[in-house]
C-alpha cells in the first residue's frame, strides 16, 4: 500500500512540473510576442510615425515648464480640478533656447487649450492623447508666428490628476 501512494504522489509531481513548465513557457511566449509585435495599433504610436515631425538629426531636449497647469472642466454632474504637468521635446540647442524664450506664450496657449476640454474627453485615455494632440497644434501654431518655425516636436503629460 506505501508503494501504492508513492507512485501516486510520483505522478502528481511528475503532473505538477510539467503543467509549471507549459505555463512559464506560455508567460515566456507570451511576453516576446507582446514586447516584439508591431504596435501599429497604438493610436499614439501610428499619429508618431505619420507625423511631419523633423528628422531626428538632431539630439531631443526636453523643455520642462515651471508651473503644472491647473484649470476646471465642466462635466455632466459637476465640474472638476485637473492638475497637468508638461514638458516639450524640442530638437537641436536653437529649439530649445526658442522655447525657453516664449514659455510664457506657450504655457498661454497651453491653458487656452486645456480650458476647452470636458471631463468626458479627460476620462478616457483616448481623449488625453487628443487633447495633447490639439495642445501640440496650437503650440506650433503660436511658436510659427513668433519664431517662423514650429520649434515643438512634441507635447508630454508627466503628471495628470482629475479630482
Amino acid at each position: 500500500m506505501a508503494d501504492e501512494e508513492n507512485g501516486g504522489g510520483k505522478k502528481k509531481l511528475i503532473i505538477i512540473i510539467v503543467a509549471a513548465v507549459l505555463l512559464l513557457g506560455g508567460l515566456g511566449g507570451g511576453a516576446w510576442w507582446f514586447f516584439m509585435s508591431d504596435d501599429s495599433s497604438d493610436p499614439e504610436m501610428a499619429q508618431a510615425q505619420t507625423s511631419t515631425a523633423p528628422v531626428a538629426s538632431e539630439p531631443a531636449y526636453y523643455v520642462i515648464l515651471p508651473q503644472p497647469f491647473i484649470f476646471n472642466v465642466t462635466g455632466d454632474q459637476r465640474d472638476r480640478l485637473v492638475q497637468v504637468k508638461v514638458q516639450l521635446m524640442v530638437r537641436g540647442d536653437a529649439n530649445e533656447a526658442s522655447a525657453n524664450q516664449h514659455i510664457p506664450l506657450i504655457e498661454s496657449t497651453l491653458l487656452q487649450t486645456f480650458g476647452a476640454a470636458t471631463v468626458e474627453q479627460l476620462r478616457t485615455p483616448t481623449g488625453r492623447i487628443d487633447l495633447r494632440q490639439q495642445a501640440l497644434s496650437s503650440v506650433q501654431d503660436a511658436m510659427m508666428k513668433v519664431a517662423g518655425q514650429q520649434v515643438v516636436e512634441r507635447v508630454l503629460f508627466t503628471g495628470f490628476v482629475m479630482q
